[in-house]
């Protein structure tokens, strides 16, 4: 079982930026992603990062957001800039190892002044 643990949301106004942590218990996973949830909506992907270190982003976070992982390959990063009201939601953090999917609880990013 994997163990996962989001931290770094916050309260954030139009145009600056944050940072979410992802740790994981375990390393050697295939994919580490982030996806999110706003209120009233499906959750969608944001982007994700491979063991080979290929990254991928959706168009709304593409040139904003960046994910990373640590040398040790358990921390998953999303850095975000440039924030908009719209990136408002809860951020999960989402790997996938085994050909199972695990998901921490998620942490709220609002963007409002």
């Amino acid at each position: 079982q994997v163990q996962l643990v989001e931290s770094g949301g916050g309260l954030v106004q139009p145009g600056g930026s944050l940072r979410l942590s992802c740790l994981a218990s375990g390393n050697n996973f295939n994919l580490m992603a982030w996806y999110r949830q706003a209120p009233g909506k499906e959750r969608e992907w944001v982007a994700h990062i491979a063991r080979s270190g290929v990254t991928m982003y959706s168009d709304s976070a593409k040139g904003r957001f960046t994910i990373s992982n640590d040398n040790a390959k358990t921390t998953v990063y999303l850095q975000m800039n440039s924030l908009k009201p719209e990136d408002t939601a809860i951020y999960f953090c989402n790997v996938l190892t085994g050909g199972r999917r695990y998901w921490g609880q998620g942490t709220q990013v609002t963007v409002s002044s």
